[in-house]
């Protein structure tokens, strides 16, 4: 495969020499206020992945582009990022001016759109978080890092396994993409978190709502797209080296990463090491065994020339992380498990064990391998062809021997293999147009000595197409898809000793399921005035349930119950309704969404109750103290929305004062008071920040900040309480501040930046709605239920940028 990186494809995308592909973009970058130039500044063409640095006089120049219009993406430290669509023809002059103010009015996203198109003209409601965001918050994973955006939550199990809902939707029904492809790793599972590494990141897009579109069955409730850095200027080689360190669990985290483009080959390479002992909170103190390590590291290669890109990509996600159990002793402390002389014993835990790096059982041991092939080849009639491979292979392991620490007894072994095909039309009057084809071929097998999930083969595949115009301040779009997915289960049967056998007890039963659907979307998006913009959006989603749903059979460790499949589930199919509106002035930015959702056959686990009215408890091995959970449907309603309000003062512009505020309910129809209540609705949201942003500070100082959060988390009383499958949460508010800087030299270049940040810095106890562990056992010294989140944290960060010449 690294060879075809080589191939230059000039005889069927056509010859430079005739000039389809000699077009050349220049111009100059210069500061709005002063029209001095901005040395440095980053010009980037998303669709074509290629861009270019300005000089020391503010001049720039792009080569070898196609004739077409394409959308340009400014970017420069401390000035806000400018975006502009621009038409290509010939040597195109275009020069930018970039205003001081740090509102991001015109960011440009990429995520399940035909092209890369400006948040002005996109119909769904789309959040962006930078780089500089995830240095200036305290976070232990790439999804606690996101989890303060609007209309995003975390369902957690401990600090180091999180995964996203939006809208109160989450599981299969949030699509994760890295590098390209969506991420496939058991993500069905309460703790299985996500396996990217949240240094190798230059910008996350969260799109909310069905985006079945682009990625097909399961981008239900939207869709994280979570973006590497892109690919450097030609003639640069940068580099960079962070570490991090945070007070409450000891956690050190180290990273380095290089990266370089000479003549349009590009190169890049990066490493992360991260570890951490268990957390502490008021009322647990330390919680035993939520410690956790990270080795993370991946490559890529590259060429752009003249008849377009390629890119290859590797990268490596490699975790140990400890299960938080949560038993108790009579006196309040953690009880952990020991190998007494052959024989399995708890005994009470001590200091020293919370503040080891080293792991223990019950532990999880997740690899996820991943490699990327992106292509896009340029056409003489203006069109562009794409081509995205992916193969991924994620081993996750669990151990909970004592007497076998070393012995997976859980051992999952998922391989996927991802395929887009995608042909972008001319523009044609100016509809921008494209149709495709994408899907994966996934194979997940047994490795182990226990069986929660049968092993199974599952083909997907879709067929779209999605278009876009804009009639002056109207911009249309929409699209159609339709989709097919074929999963064929094993059967499996055990012995006596419950080894796998020919003949014996039937543990899976071998079944096929076949599953297709149409989907589509029409939205709009009107710039009423230079202030406002309203959007309306309607779009038809479809998920096919999961492996787990289906067929789970077994004892699932890290979520402290025993799950049972059912194989009459149908698929969800899901109607919204988007509505919106953007308002931007010099004093104020705002901005306001609301949706309702229908979805017909929603999947959700209930607790099983025995005859008796009490918990049902499996009587298959390994089940003691386990509760049993069951899959079921019922039709669903979520409605809510968002809402985000900056002031900004002018002419004090470094002031800014956010808050957010996010909502959803989710009900079943036709339901009981007890089964009312959709499982894991996020409670009711309320950020408030006050920031100083301050481009120029004097001395070595630049790009300043210093700030205050209120997070408040209204209670949670809407609760699916049946069988109690789900209890209520007590709401909670946290504060949290932060400072930081970059470090420049007489020549205004950048030493280094430092952060410095405290979360939750009046130590309060709480749960959240969406942790796991408020459901571990009860507190017999205190009655308390369930495990509390994390308490008081400090942290440090440091970032050193390296510039070669």
């Amino acid at each position: 495969m690294g060879a075809l990186l080589l191939i230059q494809p000039s005889a069927y995308a056509g010859n430079p020499e005739e000039g389809t592909f000699s077009n050349v973009l220049t111009g100059k970058v210069t500061d709005k206020n002063t029209h001095t130039p901005i040395p440095g500044a980053t010009i980037y063409l998303p669709d074509l992945h290629v861009g270019a640095a300005t000089d020391n006089q503010g001049n720039y120049t792009i080569k070898n582009l196609p004739k077409g219009k394409y959308i340009v993406e400014v970017h420069s430290m401390g000035y806000a990022a400018y975006t502009e669509t621009v038409n290509i023809s010939g040597n195109t002059a275009k020069d930018f001016d970039l205003s001081e103010t740090l509102i991001e009015k015109n960011e440009v996203v990429i995520t399940g759109v035909n092209l890369a198109t400006s948040v002005k003209k996109t119909p769904t409601p789309i959040s962006i978080i930078r780089r500089d965001y995830l240095d200036d918050n305290i976070s232990t994973n790439i999804i606690d890092a996101i989890a303060k955006v609007p209309g995003v939550s975390q369902l957690s199990t401990g600090p180091a396994i999180s995964k996203p809902f939006i809208r109160g939707l989450g599981y299969n029904r949030v699509v994760v993409v890295g590098d390209g492809i969506r991420q496939e790793g058991q993500q069905w599972g309460d703790e299985h978190g996500i396996e990217i590494d949240d240094y190798n990141v230059s910008k996350i897009e969260v799109l909310k709502g069905p985006s079945s579109l682009v990625y097909g069955s399961d981008a239900l409730a939207g869709v994280v797209n979570i973006v590497p850095p892109a690919t450097l200027p030609q003639g640069k080689i940068k580099g960079n080296v962070e570490a991090n360190y945070q007070t409450n669990n000891g956690l050190m985290a180290y990273h380095a990463d290089i990266a370089g483009n000479n003549n349009g080959f590009s190169w890049g390479a990066y490493i992360t090491q991260k570890q951490a002992h268990d957390y502490k909170n008021k009322y647990d103190d330390y919680v035993f065994n939520s410690r956790f390590n990270n080795t993370n590291y991946g490559a890529n290669i590259g060429i752009n020339k003249q008849w377009g890109f390629s890119r290859l990509s590797f990268t490596s996600f490699n975790q140990h992380l400890g299960l938080v159990e949560g038993e108790r002793d009579s006196e309040g402390r953690f009880l952990k498990p020991i190998n007494n002389n052959g024989t399995a014993e708890e005994v009470p835990t001590t200091g020293s064990d919370n503040k080891s790096y080293s792991m223990t059982v019950p532990k999880q041991q997740i690899n996820h391998q991943k490699l990327v092939w992106d292509n896009s080849l340029y056409l003489h009639n203006g069109g562009r062809i794409g081509l995205t491979l992916g193969y991924q292979w994620n081993q996750r392991r669990e151990y909970g021997d004592v007497l076998n620490p070393n012995t997976p007894g859980l051992w999952l072994n998922l391989k996927t293999f991802n395929y887009a095909a995608k042909y972008y039309l001319p523009e044609m009057n100016g509809w921008q147009t494209s149709v495709g084809v994408n899907g994966m071929q996934q194979n997940n097998g047994n490795k182990g000595e226990e069986f929660l999930i049968p092993s199974y083969d599952l083909f997907d595949f879709g067929a779209f197409a999605v278009t876009s115009k804009t009639f002056k301040k109207l911009t249309l779009s929409g699209g159609l898809r339709f989709d097919t997915r074929s999963l064929h289960s094993q059967a499996l049967f055990l012995d006596a000793n419950g080894k796998p056998a020919p003949t014996g007890e039937t543990k899976f039963e071998k079944f096929n399921r076949n599953f297709s659907n149409v989907s589509g979307s029409v939205g709009l998006s009107y710039e009423a005035s230079d202030r406002v913009v309203l959007k309306l959006n309607a779009a038809r989603g479809f998920r096919a349930p999961n492996i787990a749903e289906l067929a789970a059979n077994g004892v699932h460790e890290g979520t402290i119950k025993y799950e049972y499949g059912n194989q009459d589930l149908k698929p969800e199919v899901s109607t919204q309704v988007d509505a919106g509106v953007d308002f931007n002035t010099q004093h104020v930015s705002l901005t306001a969404s609301l949706f309702y959702s229908h979805i017909n056959n929603f999947i959700f686990s209930r607790k099983l109750f025995n005859a008796a009215g009490t918990d049902s408890i499996p009587v298959e091995n390994n089940a003691e103290g386990f509760a049993a959970f069951k899959y079921q449907q019922a039709n669903a309603n979520l409605y809510g929305g968002e809402l985000m309000l900056d002031i900004h003062p002018h002419p004090i512009d470094w002031l800014h004062f956010e808050n957010t505020f996010s909502y959803v309910r989710g009900t079943a129809s036709n339901a009981t008071d007890s089964t009312k209540n959709l499982p894991n609705i996020p409670a009711a949201r309320w950020l408030s920040e006050l920031k100083g942003k301050f481009k120029k500070v004097g001395g070595p100082l630049r790009n300043a900040y210093i700030g205050v959060q209120m997070d408040m988390n209204f209670a949670q009383n809407n609760v699916f309480d049946a069988y109690e499958t789900e209890t209520s949460t007590k709401g909670y508010t946290l504060f949290n501040a932060g400072l930081g800087s970059e470090f420049v030299n007489k020549h205004n270049k950048t030493l280094f930046s430092l952060h410095f940040a405290v979360n939750n810095f009046t130590d309060v106890a709480y749960q959240n709605h969406l942790s796991r562990l408020k459901y571990a056992p009860v507190n017999e010294l205190t009655g308390r239920q369930g495990v509390f989140n994390v308490g008081r944290n400090f942290s440090v960060k440091l970032a050193i940028p390296i510039d070669f010449k």
